[in-house]
Parts: structure tokens; sequence; C-alpha cells
């Protein structure tokens, strides 16, 4: 009888080191997946970001300069696909947000000649303010994908514009009141 408790307690110890050690695997591999995507996720949104600041300050430098530009909208494209590819359901609707806007912005600053009649500065900040709405609502759709923690942004950074003039009076009461810059 003392041979079979010490064999059935041999195997017990053996196949729970076995589940414990395939468990682990199988956990630390989970892990492993998600920082990877998190990782991809995070160089996605970032190429994406970088390269709407690009042109849109391409653009802006032409229309305030009065001069040409050109810009790779192929950069564009694949920066929008691979956010998409990576993105979860809720940032990619945003994505999508923020391209109908810049496509708005396009079609309003590059069906006219930069260099014969650009856009005042006045009305380049006015077509800037919808992709600057879409884009602060989609750094905030990514800021929670990655990261529960963080909070939500009240302004944009980046792109092509500063705060325009109109700002103050295109915000909702409740934007102006989170806005440190609007007390």
């Amino acid at each position: 009888m003392a041979l079979l408790d010490i064999a059935v307690t041999t195997l017990g110890g053996a196949l729970s080191a076995t589940v414990g050690v395939f468990v682990g695997g199988v956990l630390t591999r989970r892990a492993q997946d998600r920082h990877w995507l998190r990782d991809r996720q995070l160089m996605a949104y970032q190429d994406l970001l970088r390269e709407y600041a690009t042109f849109s300050m391409i653009l802006r430098r032409a229309h305030l300069g009065r001069t040409g530009w050109a810009y790779d909208w192929g950069a564009w494209s694949a920066a929008l696909m691979s956010a998409s590819l990576v993105a979860p359901s809720a940032v990619t609707v945003e994505i999508d947000k923020f391209g109908q806007a810049v496509q708005r912005l396009l079609d309003v600053t590059t069906e006219v000649d930069t260099t014969t009649a650009p856009l005042s500065q006045d009305q380049f900040e006015q077509a800037m303010v919808a992709p600057a709405r879409a884009q602060l609502d989609l750094v905030n759709a990514m800021r929670r994908s990655v990261g529960r923690g963080q909070g939500s942004l009240s302004t944009w950074l980046g792109g092509a514009s500063g705060r325009p003039a109109h700002w103050k009076t295109a915000q909702s009461g409740h934007d102006r009141a989170a806005d440190p810059q609007q007390a």
C-alpha cells in the first residue's frame, strides 16, 4: 500500500507540474501577444498622426506662402490602412470619421491654386477645425485603447494649426470649460 501511495503522489505531482507549465505557457503567450499588439497599435497610431501632421503642414505652408506643394498620398493611405488593421473597433470608427474630415479639408484646400489664389490664414484655419476635432476624438480613442488609465485630452495638438481665433466661438460650452486656455 505504501508503494501505491508513493506512486500516486509522484504521478499527481508530475501531472500538476505539467499542467502548471502548460497553463503558464498559455498565459505567457497571451500576455506576449497583447504586448505585441499594443506595440503595433502605438506604431500605427504614430505613423497615422505623423502623416496627418506632415501633409497638413505642407498644405498650410503652400497656402500661406503662395507656393506649390506635393505630398506622397500613398504614405497617408498606408498609414490609414495600417492603423485600421491593428486598431480595436472603437478606434476604427474614429479613424473613419477622421479620414472623412480630412477628405473634406482636402476638398476645400486642394481645389484652389496655392500660387495664385490661396486660402487666407483665416480660411485655412476654418478648414482645419473639423479635422482638428476629429483628430482629438481619434487621439482620445487611441489613448483609451492603449491604456485605460489615460485621461482624455481637451484640446488638439499637432497638425498644421494652432488654436484658431474662432475656436472660442466654435467650441461647445463643455469643451470651453475643460480647456485651461479658455479660463
